[in-house]
């Protein structure tokens, strides 16, 4: 493990990074909370990796009612738990319940008016009363491969009265593996973890059947990955819009249980030119839509 490293950014944010996890936090509010906030946060996350290599085995494995000792282990387990019906490992919350872990330092700050911790996208909000976050959205990683302008494709405002403190991204193109097509799934719900393994859910569920598409074992692409020989996403051509359409109302019916189970407040997905949006308390601004459920 290498040793965790520290630094403050231009604009006053600070990056964290600790082996794979790497953070990003800002608060605002008195000097003093502020830097409380930041200083709690970087003696706890130090820790954190630690924790999880001890119980890493179990973290990997498709997720069950077996006590975890670690705290985020814990987390990640919670958020998990109410997907088992279809496969999942606690992995699939880790980089939320570690935004939760942290960003529960906030309330004791006192003073602090707002905060965040992105984990990688995934990130958990502290709100008091009359704050908000404006969440941008960024559907198509593809863009950044092929150096196209950066624009956002959609962005939601989250008030201190919503019950939404965590947001969470998952598709194909990210930093871990999808069995599904989808270019991007954008959840909010109560917790970064929650909102991590639902997101996870919701993007393997943004699926069809093309010959076109290219999956790969997830052991032949990262010999120590939790999905172990299942086939994940590395590549999606042009899809017909039919299939493209087919594709959402899958994800999007998947994503509708959830809300009805008070999993999730609401999602967005994007696959190709369309998207589709479910459960929302307050509209997502979204750039451009062939399909919406």
């Amino acid at each position: 493990m290498s040793d965790a490293r520290r630094e403050r950014l231009a604009d006053g944010r600070w990056h964290f990074q600790h082996g794979p996890i790497d953070l990003v936090l800002g608060a605002d509010g008195p000097p003093d909370a502020a830097t409380a906030f930041v200083e709690a946060a970087w003696t706890r996350m130090q820790s954190i990796l630690a924790e999880l290599v001890q119980e890493l085995a179990q973290l990997r494995a498709p997720v069950q009612e077996t006590p975890l000792r670690g705290r985020v282990a814990r987390r990640m387990q919670a958020a998990c738990l109410p997907h088992r019906g279809r496969f999942i490992t606690p992995m699939a919350a880790v980089a939320g319940a570690v935004a939760d872990e942290l960003i529960e330092l906030a309330p004791s700050c006192s003073g602090l008016q707002r905060a965040y911790v992105n984990d990688g996208g995934d990130i958990a909000l502290h709100l008091t009363p009359g704050a908000h976050y404006r969440i941008g959205m960024f559907a198509d990683l593809g863009r950044v491969e092929r150096r196209e302008r950066w624009r956002l494709d959609g962005d939601t405002r989250i008030d201190a009265g919503m019950p939404v403190r965590g947001v969470a991204t998952s598709g194909w193109r990210g930093r871990s593996f999808s069995l599904g097509i989808a270019d991007a799934v954008t959840v909010l719900a109560c917790t970064a973890a929650a909102a991590d393994a639902a997101a996870t859910m919701i993007a393997n569920a943004v699926d069809v059947a093309h010959p076109d598409i290219v999956r790969r074992p997830a052991s032949s692409l990262k010999d120590d990955s939790d999905l172990g020989d299942r086939l994940v996403t590395v590549a999606v051509p042009a899809l017909p819009p039919a299939l493209v359409r087919q594709a959402l109302e899958r994800g999007g019916s998947h994503a509708r249980e959830l809300v009805e189970r008070g999993l999730i407040v609401a999602a967005v997905a994007w696959l190709q030119d369309a998207h589709c949006i479910v459960g929302c308390t307050r509209p997502i601004a979204v750039k451009s839509c062939t399909f919406q459920a």
